[in-house]
């Protein structure tokens, strides 16, 4: 993946103007990009100048990146930077509390104690269950037999009598 090289100045704010200049892209795709990306840029005061932290301008780059070099549309691009945002870093160590671990370890008891039924459990036929059930043939009134309740009439058609 080939990112987008720029130099950021060792500053912590940036104005509208200066980050186009660093991002090398039109005040309209900045703009554009504010309205899907509604946590870039802060503003002093209502009605003040649109002003940008340092992070501000990394995901500008960064977004400029996916949908320059990368192709995605813009909505693509959000999913991905919520993806980078929601997935720890390789190696990161995510702080557990001692509530969640004991949650966890009930979690996983009660996992082994399903695993432990069912590899109890007998194993029925592939095919046999849920068992169907058959209704037998009785006989009528006449001691003829009749067909099992849902059999199939005959489907032959009486000629017609002129």
């Amino acid at each position: 993946m080939a990112e987008t090289r720029a130099t950021i100045p060792d500053r912590d704010v940036f104005k509208a103007a200066e980050v186009c200049e660093i991002a090398g892209v039109q005040s309209y795709v900045l703009r554009s990009w504010e309205q899907e990306f509604p946590a870039i840029g802060t503003s002093r005061s209502p009605g003040g100048p649109r002003l940008y932290r340092r992070a501000d301008v990394e995901r500008i780059l960064r977004i400029k990146d996916l949908v320059f070099t990368e192709g995605l549309t813009l909505a693509g691009a959000r999913r991905r930077l919520e993806e980078e945002e929601d997935t720890p870093s390789a190696g990161a160590v995510v702080p557990v509390d001692a509530d969640a671990r004991e949650r966890l370890g009930e979690i996983r008891s009660g996992l082994r104690a399903l695993l432990d039924m069912l590899a109890d459990a007998p194993r029925k036929k592939a095919g046999a269950w849920p068992p169907q059930p058959t209704l037998p043939e009785f006989e009528g009134m006449d001691g003829v037999a009749a067909p099992a309740l849902g059999a199939k009439k005959s489907t032959k058609r009486k000629p017609a009598r002129s």
